[in-house]
Parts: C-alpha cells; sequence; structure tokens
C-alpha cells in the first residue's frame, strides 16, 4: 500500500498563486485582442464638437493678477491710460491692462498662474505702485517652441 504525502501549506499557496497567474495571462491577452464599439446619439457627437469649437476661441486661463488703480469720474479714463502707460515704460516685460469696469477704469498688470507669483511681484514693485492681487482670466505664454537639429538627436546605439 502506498502512502501520499498531504500538501503543505507553502505548495498549495504556489499551486494557486500559479492558476492565479495564468488567469491574469489569458485575461490580459484576450483583452488586448478585444474592440470596444461606443454607439451613441448623433446628438451628443454634435454637443461634443461645438464645446471643442467654443473651446478652441478661448485663448485666456485662470489665474492672478496685480490690480494697481482704479479710478472713476473725472478724467478717469485718462488717469488709467496715463499709469498704464508710466508702468509699462517701468517694466516693459510685464502686459499692463485696463478693464472697463462700470463706473471705474481699473489698471491691473501681469499674467500669474499661481497667487505666489503674483505676490512675489506684488513685493517688487509695491514701493512704487500700491496694489493688490485679483483673480482675473489671464493670457499664458504659449509653449516655449524648440527646434531640434538632426546633430541633436541622440540615438540608443552608443
Amino acid at each position: 500500500m502506498q502512502t501520499t504525502k498531504p500538501a503543505t501549506p507553502c505548495a498549495a499557496r504556489r499551486c494557486l498563486a500559479g492558476a492565479a497567474f495564468l488567469a491574469l495571462a489569458l485575461a490580459a491577452t484576450v483583452a488586448s485582442q478585444a474592440q470596444v464599439r461606443v454607439v451613441g446619439d448623433v446628438a451628443v457627437d454634435r454637443m461634443v464638437e461645438r464645446h471643442v469649437e467654443l473651446n478652441s476661441r478661448v485663448k485666456t486661463i485662470p489665474g492672478y493678477r496685480v490690480q494697481i488703480a482704479s479710478f472713476s469720474g473725472t478724467n478717469s479714463k485718462t488717469k488709467a491710460f496715463d499709469l498704464r502707460d508710466s508702468f509699462v515704460t517701468d517694466y516693459p516685460d510685464v502686459q499692463a491692462y485696463i478693464v472697463f469696469d462700470e463706473p471705474n477704469f481699473k489698471v491691473k498688470v501681469g499674467d500669474f498662474r499661481t497667487r505666489l507669483e503674483a505676490y512675489a511681484f506684488l513685493q517688487t514693485i509695491k514701493d512704487f505702485y500700491k496694489g493688490y492681487i485679483v483673480k482675473d482670466n489671464i493670457n499664458p505664454e504659449p509653449p516655449e517652441q524648440v527646434e531640434y537639429a538632426p546633430d541633436d538627436e541622440q540615438s540608443g546605439d552608443e
């Protein structure tokens, strides 16, 4: 009579782990060959196309500016334009905007993505211009275009 040795818990775990691995490998193979077909209403497609079209026109993003003045009353427009011109002379690299928010002409400067960037700039101008940080839609800088010459390309065959 032949006796068989009972399986140890470790051997059983190894067997289950192997089976689980094979099942996952089979599922991954089937999933990589599967195709998904989405069927939707034509009106939904039109709405998505319209949304993409409208968003392609928008060139601003949420951000921050520093408002350095707000004028109302007599000659307020002239005062706002004079202040903007003075600011641009002092800081030619920073954009300055005049916004008419009835009845005020507001002078806002900068296009800052974060409040921290706006605060750092406010600290640099605070001795010359009084101002405070406001949320606004800003004009982001276009991404820097980098052109590569054929000599710049690195090959992995070295």
